[in-house]
């Protein structure tokens, strides 16, 4: 067996935690490997330590079989080691061409060689099923080409080990196909693939081994052909995990939500949603599927009010709202768990007890006139922290030093505790593990058979199947199905994501 990556008895400290205790791992040359663990777990440091960006405070690692010691990411590429982050790490207005080049330019007597570079670039694209649009500019070309091009950037650069970290929280199931389908092509090819993820559906159509890690320790490496979804759901979180959420029976009551004739235009003046429709009504869930970028977020924005809408009308509790400021929505009773956290969700820089109540920190027991009551939020926030299940030291951390997942559930914790009447949850469980998905469904179903109303948009369609009541498709800014949650599978929802249509009995 020859092994690509050898990392032996890597530990880790950061203060106040061990991210990384004696971790030994190993990827064969040739294969895709997963990483499988919770939000913060120490996959993501693990990985960091490899790529030079961290140092380990003790172990060694081994490349091919050779000692090396990794100080920082020039020293990784030289070795071989690539890695694709989660979040890009790309110039929006350059172009593909000029991203890929950018730190690794090739020169001709002090002038940068575009067309020796091009020619490179597209071998590689080619040889490796990456097509792209070199002169195409990054603000222009879909989230699953943006991927790509920090594969290709990798390629570029010599890589023979590659670490995508997260890849397909951000992609739709058809890009998440086809990044599949290159990560197969490169290992053909000798490359090895580390794939750090906690999509279990994902590592069984992907990887050749899975290694699972738990609170800074290897649990166990698998053939992934030798272990279920409930084995390495178990082995993540250390406990059975629900993966269906059990429901009380539907018992909708009269409509909190209604859209009317909603027409809103995106960020470019284009017709981004089309003369939308649709009711929520209490104790219901209904879900809205799509390929992104089809109007859901502008959809979203216009019904939170991020977004000024071009005509329709908002009514929550049948009070019209189209013309409210965000707060006056939330104080209607509208609560809003944002598809992006950082941007939307949390001000990274501020605290947990300062993040739980940007909503209400000017209303009563929270401030005194002009000043804040910081007991009182402190207070509320221990609470909440505890009922939520917030991993955390204390709530004077910087939101910005929480995992992923328990940045989510601040939010969810500060929406669902100011009691509202609709909750509009856009991609709730973007990016989070299995444990921390199980604990927002359970919320957001909790919620709805509280007598809320809940909106759910999701590029997840297991998630939509799973939660929904009732399922709304978007395609091209229209609503072009809805379909019941008994009538409804993914191979209707699918051809309705696509343009087709499908009747409740089968497709048209």
């Amino acid at each position: 067996m020859t092994l690509a990556i050898e990392m032996r008895d890597i530990t880790k400290r950061f203060p106040g935690v061990i991210a990384n205790s004696g971790v030994n791992f190993q990827v064969k040359a040739g294969e895709i490997h997963a990483l499988l663990g919770e939000n913060g777990a120490g996959k993501s440091t693990l990985m960091n330590i490899l790529y030079g960006l961290y140092e380990p405070d003790e172990g060694t690692i081994f490349i091919n079989g050779r000692k090396v010691q990794i100080k920082d990411p020039n020293t990784a590429i030289k070795h071989g080691i690539g890695m694709v982050h989660q979040h890009f790490m790309l110039v929006e207005p350059f172009t593909v061409m000029e991203n890929i080049m950018l730190g690794a330019e090739i020169a001709n007597r002090g002038v940068l060689d575009f067309e020796k570079a091009r020619s490179e670039v597209l071998r590689i694209s080619r040889e490796y099923g990456l097509e792209v649009d070199p002169e195409a500019k990054i603000q222009d070309i879909s989230v699953g080409m943006q991927q790509r091009v920090e594969i290709l950037k990798a390629l570029y650069r010599g890589a023979d080990i590659l670490i995508l970290d997260e890849p397909t929280a951000v992609l739709t199931p058809n890009e998440i196909n086809d990044l599949i389908k290159i990560m197969r092509s490169l290992t053909k090819e000798g490359k090895s693939i580390i794939f750090i993820t906690h999509k279990l559906k994902e590592i069984k159509a992907a990887c050749n081994r899975v290694t699972v890690i738990r609170r800074g320790q290897i649990i166990g490496t698998l053939d992934t052909g030798e272990a279920t979804i409930e084995m390495l759901a178990e082995m993540m979180v250390g406990r059975k995990v629900i993966l269906k959420v059990a429901k009380k029976e539907l018992k909708p009551g009269r409509s909190y939500l209604e859209i009317d004739n909603l027409t809103v235009r995106d960020n470019r003046d284009l017709p981004a949603v089309k003369g939308v429709s649709f009711q929520v009504r209490s104790g219901e869930i209904v879900g809205i599927a799509g390929v992104d970028g089809n109007g859901q977020t502008e959809l979203i924005e216009a019904i939170t009010g991020l977004k000024k809408l071009e005509q329709g009308s908002i009514k929550l509790m049948d009070k019209e709202i189209s013309q409210l400021s965000i707060r006056q929505r939330y104080e209607e009773g509208l609560a809003h768990i944002p598809e992006d956290r950082h941007k939307h969700g949390l001000v990274l820089d501020f605290d947990i007890a300062e993040n739980m109540v940007l909503q209400n920190f000017y209303q009563k027991p929270f401030s005194k006139g002009q000043f804040l009551n910081y007991n009182e939020i402190a207070d509320y926030a221990e609470r909440l922290v505890a009922n939520y299940d917030v991993r955390t030291p204390n709530i004077k951390v910087e939101a910005k030093k929480l995992s992923g997942g328990n940045q989510q559930k601040v939010i969810v914790a500060r929406e669902i505790e100011r009691r509202p009447s609709v909750i509009v949850a856009a991609q709730p469980t973007r990016g989070l593990d299995v444990g921390a998905i199980e604990f927002v469904h359970r919320r957001l179903v909790e919620q709805r058979d509280a007598g809320d109303a809940v909106l759910l948009v999701s590029l997840e369609l297991d998630e939509v199947l799973s939660l929904s009541d009732r399922i709304l498709v978007m395609y091209g800014g229209n609503i072009v199905g809805e379909l019941s949650s008994a009538a409804a599978d993914e191979q209707k929802i699918g051809i309705l994501m696509a343009g087709g249509q499908v009747s409740e009995k089968g497709m048209m």
